[in-house]
């Protein structure tokens, strides 16, 4: 298989770019890349790799398009595709813009845990998109973790919001309780090991069981204890509110984002 990947150096393009490579997917001259920066003579290590010169160069070159690019440089590339399976990592840039660079279009939706083999990337096809196609989507996004493929676009833009989010609302959570601990004049080597411990090894309690959530939050408000006494204020403070709130303003985005260029 041949694979080009535009925008080869940016947080995604680059993270598919080495784990192709690294788990063997391609051969080094077989990835063509492109990005904005010119030709990185080491890339992850590999030198054998292929450079393009444009976007038309890059498509004539290969049989399976990445387009890892931020949405608002999407417009400049004009991409013009035929005959190539087109896989657009893009937020918020509809199939009805992508079906513009012909091809047959995927669109997929990984978050920050690529970088670690670690994403969960929901995926949408087009109709014309074959089984043969699927399975290649399928091994593509294997390289970089777990895969789904769904069925309309209002749920690709739902999981934008959500697993596309990647760390960022976990994040959240951990700036307020290290600030919390810092205020409390816990010191600095102890305050990150406790956030840490909450934010990323306790949850592990969850992992492959996350439909256990609610029935867990239960067991704490059981003890009637310190964690019971924080989760209810907690709730009294729509905490579950904001984040049903920040995810539908997320999803609002996603849906909007490109269409409204289109109108």
């Amino acid at each position: 298989m041949r694979l080009g990947i535009i925008g080869a150096t940016g947080w995604l393009g680059s993270a598919l770019g080495r784990a192709v490579l690294e788990r063997g997917l391609v051969a080094g001259p077989e990835l063509v890349l492109l990005n904005r920066s010119g030709v990185r003579l080491d890339y992850h290590g590999r030198t054998d790799v292929a450079w393009a010169s444009d976007v038309s160069d890059l498509v004539a070159r290969v049989e399976v398009v990445v387009v890892a690019v931020r949405p608002e440089d999407y417009g400049d590339l004009a991409l013009h595709a035929p005959g190539r399976l087109v896989l657009s990592f893009m937020a918020g840039i509809p199939m009805a813009a992508l079906s513009g660079a012909g091809g047959r279009i995927v669109r997929a939706m990984p978050n920050a845990a690529a970088g670690h083999g670690q994403s969960y990337t929901p995926w949408l096809a087009a109709a014309d998109v074959t089984q043969a196609d699927r399975v290649v989507v399928r091994a593509v996004l294997a390289t970089i973790g777990t895969q789904d493929e769904i069925g309309t676009e209002a749920q690709i833009d739902s999981l934008t919001a959500l697993s596309g989010s990647g760390a960022a609302y976990p994040a959240l959570m951990a700036a307020g309780m290290l600030a919390h601990a810092r205020a409390s004049g816990l010191p600095e080597p102890v305050a990150r090991r406790a956030v840490e411990a909450v934010v990323c090894q306790a949850a592990e309690l969850l992992r492959g069981r996350i439909e256990t959530a609610a029935d867990l939050v239960e067991t704490y408000r059981a003890y009637r204890g310190t964690t019971a006494a924080g989760l209810e204020v907690a709730e009294a403070n729509g905490f579950s509110g904001s984040i049903a709130q920040a995810l539908d303003a997320a999803t609002r985005k996603a849906a909007h984002m490109g269409r409204d260029k289109d109108a």
